[in-house]
């Protein structure tokens, strides 16, 4: 059975004049995937490890999220449990497998309830552990999979990440290096998810609304 994508497809290719098998044309994509060719790289970025964490604090909070800045690993657990008692919420988060949160001493703070597994909606705050920053935005990068379930990302009200200072790249394209590295040739996970921010949307009438598509809470935990 023909799906939707090819009938927009072949849609195209009429358009176009052409079939899809054109040798020049294949060739062109296929060096194009081959040499993953680079953006514009903004020059605020491009500066020493201590001032481009300063910039991705920035920028992080400009985009309306939250951030702790911790010394240690050990403190995260104590984090966690003040934002929740900041926000009178519920001493309980949902986590994903990643083996960073596993490690961290829980036992630390005796009256929060860890949960783990992907998210079916009715969490109020979820847990992630992200892959990367990048300073020039404020932006964190997450990988799906078991160790951080996507719908942490979207479902929960209250959404915290954990990110190592030493994971802060100062741009795009160098994530997207270190990903490829990571996975090797030709494979990726299934989403790599760019969160800047908490969810918000102007769309009526120009009034910011948060939350309008996943969490209105992004707090970032930054160790180290």
């Amino acid at each position: 059975m023909t799906s939707s994508r090819d009938t927009v497809m072949a849609s195209i290719r009429r358009a176009l004049g052409v079939t899809s098998q054109e040798a020049p044309r294949r060739f062109e994509v296929e060096e194009r995937i081959a040499r993953h060719p680079r953006g514009v790289l903004p020059e605020r970025a491009q500066l020493p490890p201590d001032e481009r964490i300063a910039l991705f604090e920035t920028m992080a909070r400009a985009a309306d999220a939250s951030l702790d800045r911790l010394a240690t690993r050990d403190e995260v657990p104590s984090a966690i449990a003040a934002y929740l008692r900041a926000r009178n919420l519920p001493s309980s988060i949902l986590r994903g497998a990643d083996p960073r949160l596993a490690d961290l001493p829980w036992q630390r703070e005796p009256n929060l309830d860890v949960w783990i597994g992907p998210s079916d909606g009715r969490q109020l705050v979820g847990l992630s552990h992200a892959y990367a920053g990048v300073a020039e935005s404020g932006t964190l990068v997450l990988l799906s999979g078991p160790d951080n379930p996507s719908t942490l990302n979207l479902l929960p009200d209250h959404h915290l990440v954990v990110i190592d200072a030493a994971d802060v790249a100062a741009d795009y394209e160098s994530v997207w290096d270190r990903v490829r590295v990571l996975f090797g040739p030709g494979v990726l996970p299934r989403t790599v998810n760019w969160i800047t921010g908490p969810s918000r949307s102007a769309d009526i009438e120009q009034t910011l609304l948060l939350g309008a598509h996943g969490p209105r809470s992004l707090h970032i935990l930054l160790v180290g």
